[in-house]
């Protein structure tokens, strides 16, 4: 009997079935990404949210409850966040959610997997918590966001969001 070890895997290095998060680092997020993730979304939208991304930041480290926050990074540079926060209920009902805040990718890095690793990473992370359901919420007519979402499993849910103006 030969001591040779047989090697079966696939020599052609078949990166499609890698994990997103593998190819494309992800990492917990801390206060010093702040001005990335402002630089990022203001490329995104065109609009100057700091106030709005502070106090998402300091919910996210400092708050109670749990976060999953991420960001990506490819060769060191930052390439996309994902703020995401966990709740064991609402509404009355009694069961854990994740629900995902924000997402971006900085345009440098689009179309090379960051917001997939940055999901990955998330799935893996709520997977180990024992949450069952992740929920978003879009605005209709933001068709590059919904087709994502789409394309990462997501289907429309069955409830219906009501507003109304007070005044």
């Amino acid at each position: 009997m030969s001591n040779v070890e047989v090697d079966f895997s696939d020599s052609s290095g078949d990166d499609f079935e890698a994990l997103a998060r593998d190819r494309v680092p992800v990492r917990s997020m801390t206060e010093a990404d702040l001005p990335a993730i402002i630089a990022t979304d203001r490329k995104i939208t065109g609009r100057d949210r700091t106030d709005y991304y502070k106090g998402k930041l300091t919910e996210a480290l400092q708050e109670s409850g749990v976060r999953v926050s991420l960001v990506a990074e490819i060769d060191g540079q930052f390439a996309g966040f994902l703020m995401a926060r966990v709740d064991y209920g609402e509404y009355g009902h009694t069961a854990s959610a994740a629900i995902i805040d924000t997402i971006g990718v900085s345009p440098a890095y689009a179309k090379r997997n960051v917001g997939k690793a940055l999901l990955s990473q998330l799935m893996a992370n709520l997977a180990s918590l024992r949450v069952e359901k992740v929920r978003t919420r879009v605005a209709w007519n933001d068709y590059d966001l919904l087709a994502y979402l789409e394309h990462s499993g997501f289907k429309p849910s069955q409830r219906l969001c009501f507003s109304r103006r007070v005044a």
